[in-house]
């Protein structure tokens, strides 16, 4: 059995991708996804050699053959999604390839096409095989390519006979986070002690107890505000979920991250204690 991994966040910029980059380097027969496909940036951290990529098909999207078109409007008229004008162009960043527009029209002047969304990539690391995709800014289907990202992961684990797979997840609660947390072992949240934390927080905890994922939280920076650390912890005890580290700020966690080095590879006293010991003691089982 593979055991995997999320780390997920309620919003951005709480510490996700440099935690998990942090936590990578502590375990063996490992495979690395980093699902945040429409900001990925794992990478910057564990650098890697990019040994195979492709294009990800999302879904189709028509054509129009104007030889055919006796711009007859039915197209534009049956379009729910206002994505072909009145004079039959069509606005790809609104059409959502339901073929609506094909089905109706009476000339077969319209085709459906492959659409590509964004890209996969699969790298060499010192880690281990890395997964990771870019999706084209503005285009839908994030859910679909992360599920592609994980399935990929998935295939190379069962075929090296590797026992974890550690997710970079997205922030939010979108598609492309259900998509990251859905049947995995653990899930890592990392919030921060400020008010959109705690709000943005809430959200998240809703949605893994709905998918009934094992969840625990990390508190990043949690020193800045005592009180709203304290205040994340009194909900969290609310909601039965554990706070199972409390990371303080430490300058040269920020200045690793500047210079490309994973923090936990860096002479920081907090990754060589015992919290951070327990906590990977956790993730491996």
């Amino acid at each position: 059995m593979i055991n995997e991994i999320v780390v997920i966040s309620g919003k951005g910029g709480t510490g996700k991708t440099s935690l998990t980059a942090s936590i990578i380097p502590f375990f063996e027969d490992l495979v690395i996804a980093d699902c945040d496909v429409d900001a990925p940036d794992l990478n910057i951290l564990i650098k890697g050699e990019i040994v195979k990529e492709r294009d990800f098909i999302g879904f189709q999207r028509p054509v129009i053959d104007y030889e055919k078109c006796t711009y007859c409007g039915l197209c534009h008229t049956s379009c729910n999604f206002n994505a072909i004008s009145d004079d039959i162009i069509i606005n790809n960043s609104a059409c959502e390839g339901c073929k609506v527009c094909e089905y109706v029209c009476p000339e077969g002047a319209i085709t459906m096409h492959d659409s590509v969304i964004g890209k996969i990539y699969h790298r060499k690391t010192i880690f281990g095989p890395m997964i990771d995709a870019r999706l084209i800014p503005g285009e839908e289907s994030s859910g679909k390519l992360v599920a592609e990202v994980r399935k990929l992961a998935r295939d190379i684990a069962y075929k090296e006979n590797r026992k974890m797979i550690i997710i970079d997840g997205s922030p939010g609660i979108a598609c492309n986070v259900i998509s990251a947390i859905t049947g995995v072992s653990k899930a890592i949240i990392v919030t921060e002690p400020t008010i959109s934390g705690l709000h943005d927080l809430k959200k998240v905890v809703h949605l893994v107890k709905m998918f009934s994922v094992e969840a625990k939280v990390i508190i990043n920076k949690y020193d800045l505000s005592l009180n709203k650390a304290k205040e994340i912890k009194e909900y969290l005890e609310l909601m039965e979920i554990e706070v199972v580290l409390e990371l303080p700020f430490d300058v040269e966690v920020v200045n690793s991250i500047s210079n490309l080095q994973i923090p936990s590879t860096t002479n920081i006293e907090f990754f060589s204690s015992k919290k951070w010991f327990d906590f990977i003691e956790y993730l491996r089982n």
